[in-house]
């Protein structure tokens, strides 16, 4: 396997790209503005393997909680950068360009405003002159970050896309990557070159496709810059680390990717352990990937594994065929596994085996055989306990076969992210849940003691016409 040849980014004391390491990373869950709980929370998440931190930095009190947060960590030995993370206010992310050795910025709410799913009109002036408002904010934060020695990450998702792009691009990953290379130009017109780009969505298909489009588009305009790979609003447990495996997992095997987070809706340090091993397995799920498409046969892949422990099981299997099952050179997957009991303990039998093969291929889009959740991992911006309410709706929905339901933090993503889902429950602001049924809210602001309540009586009105 050939890794792509990326240019470096030097983010603090360490390099992404070139010929650096794969980075892993995972992002901050408390109040930026809690020092001490975000100390705690860092010191974590480092402890468990992570080479860079992300923290949501909503506004400027937040950004500048940045500089307090950074020194108590150093005071204590702690020396790995630190990311912000800013929407929808770009004063917020000069500021936070002074405090942390990373900026990461959102295109699709850098300058436009937020998304209303409206479609708009543009003459090409017109539109040209929306790309000098970009301009004019954007150049400005560049030369910050390249006073105080700032990389930045282009962070696009698939979730929050503007309407200005939505209405000339549509819906489609070529929208995504002009979102991405609006800004990139620039960047390279201002000479900025500590630049991370990445392309999420919670789709795994929308994710790979796009990220391989904007590799063949940057390499038609002679851009290498460095990529962060990551499945967003993965979920969590089993199906979270598989979902992230099929779709990180199919790029890393491809040579595609610098730096990687696996996104799951647990505690951010549980994050750090799945993220090294997909880096770890990358060589070996290659080369499995090879022998999986020689066996593929009236569309079957058959796959023969071993591993010491289940987990890493499940992550080998969904990262060899990944790519196999997104690119539709299978429709089914059969799983042979040569031990019956492994190193943990796990015992293998069909049951345990089928539910693994199942879970791969409806992570890869190809059958869907159980309900869907789309959760966000949470950050700063949440302002209910997610894991709890994901649990709650779990337990309530599983066994509706095929529906898919979106769990999300904030307004970030959600609305957008969850955009194929059935229905969405989305964090409105402090104790308050608006609920979605498709892209259309249909109550808002409601009570958050009430919201899981009414999210199911939404359902069962539904199913019930």
């Amino acid at each position: 396997m050939k890794r792509r040849i990326s240019s470096e980014a030097r983010v603090g004391q360490i390099g992404i790209g070139g010929d650096n390491p794969i980075r892993c990373q995972s992002m901050a869950t408390v109040d930026t503005n809690d020092t001490e709980g975000c100390v705690a929370q860092a010191k974590r998440i480092i402890d468990a393997g992570a080479e860079l931190v992300r923290f949501t930095t909503q506004g400027v009190r937040e950004a500048e909680n940045m500089k307090h947060i950074s020194e108590r960590l150093k005071a204590d030995g702690y020396t790995v950068p630190l990311v912000a993370d800013v929407h929808f206010t770009a004063h917020t992310a000069d500021v936070a360009a002074l405090y942390c050795e990373k900026v990461r910025i959102n295109p699709g709410n850098y300058v436009d405003p937020g998304r209303t799913f409206k479609h708009l009109e543009y003459t090409d002036e017109a539109y040209a002159e929306e790309l000098k408002k970009i301009e004019h904010q954007f150049v400005p934060f560049l030369r910050i970050c390249k006073a105080h020695h700032t990389a930045i990450r282009i962070g696009v998702n698939h979730g929050s896309l503007s309407d200005r792009i939505m209405s000339r691009y549509g819906d489609t990953p070529e929208g995504i990557v002009e979102s991405c290379m609006e800004f990139l130009r620039i960047c390279r017109r201002e000479d900025f070159n500590d630049v991370v780009i990445s392309i999420k969505a919670s789709n795994t298909v929308v994710m790979v496709t796009t990220v391989r489009l904007l590799v063949e588009t940057m390499d038609n305009e002679d851009m290498h810059y460095p990529l962060h790979l990551g499945v967003t609003e993965a979920g969590e447990g089993e199906d979270g680390r598989i979902k992230s495996a099929v779709g990180i997992g199919a790029l890393l095997t491809e040579g595609i990717g610098d730096t990687i987070r696996v996104s799951l809706s647990e505690e951010p340090e549980y994050e750090l352990p799945v993220a090294r091993k997909l880096v770890a397995m990358t060589e070996e799920c290659a080369r499995l990937r090879g022998e999986a498409e020689a066996s593929i046969s009236d569309g079957i892949i058959t796959l023969a594994l071993s591993a010491p422990d289940w987990e890493t099981l499940q992550l080998k299997a969904a990262m060899s065929v990944g790519a196999l099952l997104i690119d539709k050179k299978a429709s089914d997957l059969k799983i042979r596994v040569e031990r019956d009991v492994l190193d943990d303990g796990t015992r293998i039998d069909d049951a345990k085996v089928v539910a693994l093969q199942d879970a791969i291929l409806q992570a890869a889009r190809v059958k869907f055989t159980k309900t869907e959740y789309i959760s966000c991992p949470g950050c700063g911006r949440t302002l209910y306990n997610l894991q709890e309410t994901i649990a709650r709706i779990k337990a309530a929905t599983r066994h509706l076969v095929g529906l898919k339901i979106g769990i999300m933090g904030c307004i970030v993503n959600g609305p957008g992210e969850m955009a194929d889902a059935d229905y969405g429950y989305v964090g409105a602001g402090r104790g308050r849940i608006s609920l979605y049924r498709g892209k259309e809210c249909v109550e808002k602001n409601i009570p958050e003691s009430e919201a899981v309540e009414r999210l199911l009586d939404l359902i069962r009105r539904d199913r019930e016409l």
